[in-house]
Parts: C-alpha cells; sequence; structure tokens
C-alpha cells in the first residue's frame, strides 16, 4: 500500500491541530535540556479532577503502596449496583504522556476511561505509576504488575459485579508500552485469580536507534516529533542507555524473547501520520 507524503498539518481537523499544538508547548515549556522535567509548572498546566459520580458511572480512588504513590482510579458503572448486572470484565487502563506526564487524575484521562467504561460495560481500574525522570525504568513496570498482584489478593475492591478471570490491559502512547511490558510479565509470572485475556494497544510508544521512514518524514510533527520523543526516551532509560534498551526496540537486537510465553490477543490501534505504525507487526506476532 502506498504510503501518503501529505503532512499531518494538511490531513487532521483543525481543532485536533490545535489541540496538538497547545500538547506540544505544554511539553516543551516543562522539560528542560538536562533532562528533568519543571513539575510546578507542569502540574499548574495540567488540570486535575476528583473522583465523581457522572454519565452513568461512579469513580474512586484506590490506594495500593502509599511509600510510592501508587493508586489507582476505579471507574464502575451504574448498572454493576443493580442484581440483574452480570459480572463485567475489568480493563486495566495504563495512561500516556512520555512516562513522565499526566496521571488518572488528569482531565483527558478521567474522561477517557469514564467514557470506555459506560460504552463498554466493563469495570476501568486507571493506574497511576510513577514517573520519570524521577523514577526511571523499570519503576512504570513494577508498579502496573503490582496492581495487577494487588487486583489478584484484594478482589473484593473491584465488587461482586467484576470477573477478573476477563481482563484486558490497555494503553496509549506510553500507556500501551506500559501495557505490553506487563502482558510480559504477566504471561511469564501468571496469578491465581486474575487472567489477562487481551491486549489493547493504542499508538503504543516504541522505537530503536534506527531511524524509520516515518520518523525522519514527520520529525517535526506536533507533541511526537523526534525531537521529543528522543527526549522522552532519554529521561526514561537508565542513564548511558539507547533506543535499542528491550523497553524501547521490542523487535531489535536486545529484546525480550516472548515466543515461548502465552501472550494475550492484542488490538493495536494507530493513526496513518504517527511513527507507531511499525509497532503493529511486532506486537501481534506475540
Amino acid at each position: 500500500m502506498t504510503v501518503a507524503t501529505t503532512t499531518n498539518k494538511q490531513n487532521l481537523p483543525w481543532k485536533v491541530r490545535f489541540f496538538t499544538s497547545l500538547l506540544s508547548a505544554l511539553i516543551d515549556a516543562s522539560r528542560r535540556s538536562n533532562d528533568t522535567i519543571n513539575r510546578r509548572l507542569l502540574n499548574f498546566l495540567d488540570r486535575k479532577v476528583s473522583p465523581h459520580s457522572a454519565n452513568g458511572v461512579s469513580s474512586s480512588d484506590v490506594s495500593v503502596d502509599p511509600t510510592r504513590n501508587l493508586w489507582f482510579r476505579l471507574f464502575v458503572p451504574s448498572s454493576a449496583t443493580s442484581a440483574a448486572a452480570a459480572s463485567l470484565p475489568v480493563i486495566i487502563y495504563f495512561h500516556g504522556g512520555g512516562f513522565g506526564f499526566m496521571s488518572p487524575a488528569s482531565i483527558p484521562y478521567d474522561a477517557v476511561c469514564r467514557m470506555f467504561c459506560s460504552s463498554l460495560s466493563a469495570i476501568v481500574v486507571s493506574v497511576n505509576y510513577r514517573l520519570a525522570p524521577e523514577h526511571r525504568f523499570p519503576s512504570q513496570y513494577d508498579d502496573g504488575f503490582d496492581v495487577l498482584k494487588f487486583l489478584d489478593q484484594n478482589g473484593a475492591v473491584l465488587r461482586d459485579s467484576a470477573d477478573v478471570t476477563r481482563c484486558f490491559l490497555a494503553g496509549d502512547s506510553a500507556g500501551g508500552n506500559l501495557a505490553h511490558h506487563v502482558a510480559v510479565r504477566f504471561a511469564r509470572e501468571k496469578l491465581r485469580v486474575v487472567n489477562v485475556i487481551g491486549l489493547i494497544s493504542i499508538q503504543p510508544f516504541f522505537g530503536g536507534e534506527e531511524r524509520t521512514e516515518s520518523e525522519i518524514r514527520l520529525k517535526r510533527v506536533p507533541v511526537v516529533s523526534m525531537d521529543r520523543t528522543d527526549w522522552f526516551w532519554k529521561m526514561f532509560l537508565p542513564v548511558g542507555s539507547n533506543r535499542d534498551h528491550e523497553a524501547v526496540n521490542v523487535c531489535g537486537p536486545n529484546a525480550v524473547d516472548i515466543s515461548d510465553v502465552d501472550y494475550p490477543n492484542t488490538l493495536c490501534v494507530w493513526v496513518d501520520w504517527t511513527r507507531y505504525k511499525i509497532g503493529k507487526g511486532s506486537i501481534m506476532s506475540g
């Protein structure tokens, strides 16, 4: 199939262009040249919302480990309180943000998880994992898997309507990367009750030292320009690592071999103006 060479400015609606330009400005204003983030500025700009009931969904925050600020926002559809409600699948969601931005309380992620809960009739667990660069690899992956272990040992937290034998891992961008690596860890270690049967990977954030054609062609796109993504990797990875690290390049020379694990069925979602179209084959092949 021929790849269009038009720029995203020509392809995207003006509202999307405006939002992505605004998000790019937020990222650039918050990131520093020494690979740190201006948290005071970011916290001021990243508007957050408290748990509440709206649009047929109630939410609450559940603490997993207060010593590392590990918690999740639980979204439950109103139908789950009725006697006729069947057992509902559980979606464990990991937000995007380059491993260093956003949280489940950020307005966009509260809204999208509420929408998933309502439209899919599912219980949603939105994970607040530790952020880079204060906490580098593998902190985020540890937090993600520890939430699974917490759910395995504390099933009552999700209410009687949750069917933890039908869990789906999901995430966008960096959250899609995180969901992939948590899925690999789950497939190897397994749990007592919780069972992951699927992965929903939304524009997962992967990469490598070798530049792809789309990276070069779209190196100045909003949000995920080559300069920004390189900066995200640098502040997330262990000092001295490059983009062929196992966390980044899942098909590269240092990739973890998953040929012997029971990797869950995967739905990979992308739009064609990002670099992440290269992720479909590698993730689906598991």
